[in-house]
């Protein structure tokens, strides 16, 4: 049965990034499985298998992939389980304005601003499309920051080009968030980006947001699905992760220039969030680096 209250997923892009791409090269479902919405437009690529649908009020199901585009505040679920059988999911997360305000109101984007309105009912794509337009969302997880801005503009192109698609009239049910809620998370992860090199404490962070500790813990792992601790930790990891591909930085200076005061605390939670340890993460990325 559907929760008719859908979690609100706070998005936050990779350090250096406008927009968010993450690959899943096993089955999603302890990731979006839940049933939310967020402010940021989503794409998502699966590679083969088939799944569920269930965007809005929309269900249906899909076989051989899918290729799908969610406008803002649309709530659905993940697309995949174990059951899929897909070999990979690829999910691309932006807001309408992450290239500005005025950006796709210019006459080079039209098609592509007609794309995005469109998205607010919920579009599939299939034939040709599905196949050429996945291999290049595909792609865009090796990409470096440059190459990924580039590859979605494209990607987007292809897309407002495409009259391989389905509308899947899934609007209707995109929500509002209240102005004093989204408010209250914009200070929470706005003090985290600034000060997560630091230690963070719960006094501190209840305090930015007037609520008690305890309040404040049960309200963030309500929007987030995380513990605070958690989710600053996972934070730190993505930044080093960004240095260690990056960067010829030693380990240990990662660590310390993440905000992890504890070598061995470091490597504890890069391994649990990644499934590699610091320097597993950067030989295997120097390898797909010569590889393209």
């Amino acid at each position: 049965m559907v929760n008719t209250k859908p979690s609100l997923e706070q998005i936050l892009p990779a350090f250096g990034s406008s927009f968010l791409v993450r690959r899943y090269s096993s089955s999603c479902e302890h990731n979006l499985a839940n049933w939310h919405f967020h402010p940021e437009l989503e794409l998502v690529y699966v590679h083969g298998g088939s799944g569920k649908r269930h965007i809005g009020k929309h269900m249906s199901y899909f076989n051989d992939g899918e290729l799908v585009l969610i406008g803002s505040f649309l709530p659905h679920y993940g697309f995949t389980d174990r059951f899929s059988g897909n070999k990979s999911e690829t999910v691309i997360q932006f807001k309408q304005d992450f290239l500005g305000n005025d950006f796709f109101g210019i006459p080079e984007m039209e098609s592509v601003k007609r794309l995005l309105e469109l998205a607010k009912k919920g579009l599939t794509f299939h034939g040709s499309t599905k196949d050429k337009v996945g291999a290049k969302i595909e792609a865009l997880a090796w990409e470096d920051q440059y190459g990924r801005l580039i590859g979605l503009l494209s990607i987007l192109k292809d897309l407002s080009d495409s009259q391989e698609y389905e509308v899947l009239n899934a609007e209707g049910v995109a929500l509002a968030v209240d102005a004093k809620e989204n408010d209250r998370m914009n200070v929470i992860y706005s003090h985290i980006r600034s000060n997560f090199k630091e230690h963070i404490s719960l006094e501190e962070m209840a305090d930015k947001v007037s609520m008690t500790v305890p309040a404040f813990c049960r309200y963030f792992k309500k929007i987030s699905r995380k513990t605070f601790t958690k989710f600053v930790n996972e934070y730190r990891v993505v930044h080093a992760s960004k240095l260690l591909a990056e960067t010829s930085m030693a380990i240990t200076e990662v660590s310390f220039e993440s905000g992890f005061n504890n070598f061995s605390h470091f490597n504890k939670s890069f391994k649990l969030f990644t499934g590699k340890s610091p320097s597993e993460y950067r030989k295997d990325f120097k390898h797909i680096i010569l590889e393209k």
